[in-house]
């Protein structure tokens, strides 16, 4: 399979996650920006997978990353984005959100499990009354102090005002 193959509308999403649902796998969820990839985000969505049996991952847009970090990010264009994250082994399916939440995205999927960075409690995580209120988990993974792609990018800035 492709990294390009693992990249659903959510159209195509929602038929796989009934596919997957009816071989018996658990669906988990997490989403976010993933502008530049870092151990820290490879440590995670890892973690993240082995709460379940299939990963989707909800992919902020370029505009709602723009609307929420600002004009100067995405560093990177959507598709690139995704493709990036769609090679990783433990990510099963990738689907792009527009908005600002992934709120929309959550009920339409239903997941199993969503999760979350530990830099949240459960109560700040965005849809855990819709995962909750079916009954599914919402849950927390242990973060790797130290990096963030804002962090990245303030480096690299640093090293480039050095340098001028």
């Amino acid at each position: 399979m492709s990294s390009q193959d693992k990249i659903y509308t959510l159209p195509q999403l929602l038929k796989q996650v009934q596919a997957w649902r009816e071989q018996g796998q658990k669906i988990v969820f997490t989403n976010g920006c993933f502008d530049l990839l870092h151990l820290g985000h490879v440590d995670y969505l890892e973690k993240a997978k082995q709460l379940g049996d299939k990963l989707v991952l909800g992919l902020n847009t370029d505009a709602s990353i723009s609307r929420i970090k600002g004009p100067s990010r995405p560093l990177q264009d959507e598709m690139s984005r995704a493709r990036v994250m769609a090679s990783l082994l433990f990510i099963d399916a990738v689907v792009h959100f527009d908005e600002d939440t992934p709120l929309k995205l959550i009920e339409a999927v239903q997941p199993d499990i969503l999760v979350k960075g530990d830099d949240y409690a459960v109560e700040q995580i965005v849809g855990h009354e819709v995962v909750q209120a079916r009954g599914g988990s919402v849950m927390t993974v242990p973060l790797v102090k130290g990096y963030s792609t804002t962090s990245i990018v303030k480096k690299i800035e640093n090293q480039l005002n050095k340098h001028n």
